[in-house]
């Protein structure tokens, strides 16, 4: 029955799914993993890398973790292909806004610029979804730190950890567990790293299996962003004993 209703994104079965947007859900699902989580003093994004290579070059191939604008930064979980067309579309509405009034735009304003695109893909005929969860941090003078997840459909939510991916919802079990409203950053990425050696199939990791991001407030209350070092996730990873030994695996 579903085989009448599942070509095209326009048409709802007769109990009301959109079929070509649970595929998109489906396909997500299969990806690797994204997790977000909201601190006190910053936000932490990490994700799982499928594609490993030792003649990848780890300091200029980001396939999950992406910046947008001075202020936010984004996680991927889906097709990359997809990811790519909609982050250089939102950062492009950053950068109108940007020159239109002088300031950064705000960082749910932007999520739902970004969504009614991806609610358009729902909507008109000859389309279809983009196969793509994003996991958005980012910071603004009204509303401070900001989590945000939003699906193919065009919704999205505000969190304070959430995750996206393959084992979806161990990963949002795992978080519930451990999430404390206090965290600081630095507890954040423990917290991190944790989860997703728990939901990887390796308990141990390696810099080259996973993309590391934050968003954080200096001293002096200037905003910042980074993409992790393989060297400092490395860092990270011996800090919690969740670092692969090297030697064994070359073995």
């Amino acid at each position: 029955m579903s085989r009448r209703y599942d070509s095209r994104t326009t048409i709802f079965s007769p109990e009301g799914r959109l079929y070509q947007v649970e595929y998109a859900l489906e396909a997500i699902s299969h990806a690797g993993t994204a997790i977000g989580i909201l601190a006190k003093d910053g936000i932490v994004l990490a994700a799982e890398r499928k594609v490993t290579s030792k003649l990848l070059e780890q300091d200029t191939s980001a396939e999950k973790l992406y910046i947008v604008n001075d202020n936010m930064i984004c996680g991927v979980a889906g097709m990359t292909a997809d990811a790519n067309i909609l982050v250089n579309y939102a950062r492009q509405a950053a950068q109108r806004y940007l020159l239109t009034y002088n300031e950064d735009i705000p960082c749910e304003q932007l999520v739902r610029r970004v969504c009614d695109l991806k609610q358009g893909y729902t909507q008109h005929g000859g389309l279809r979804p983009f196969g793509v969860s994003f996991i958005y941090a980012g910071w603004d003078p009204r509303r401070q730190f900001q989590l945000y997840l939003s699906n193919p459909s065009g919704n999205y939510g505000g969190w304070k950890a959430t995750s996206a991916g393959a084992n979806n919802a161990s990963a949002q079990s795992l978080l519930k567990q451990d999430y404390k409203e206090d965290c600081t950053l630095k507890e954040a990425c423990g917290m991190a790293v944790k989860v997703l050696s728990k939901t990887m199939d390796s308990t141990k990791l390696s810099s080259e299996k996973i993309e590391f991001a934050t968003v954080g407030q200096t001293e002096d209350g200037k905003i910042y962003h980074r993409l992790w070092s393989a060297d400092e996730i490395t860092a990270l990873l011996k800090e919690h004993d969740l670092a692969k030994n090297e030697d064994v695996e070359d073995k």
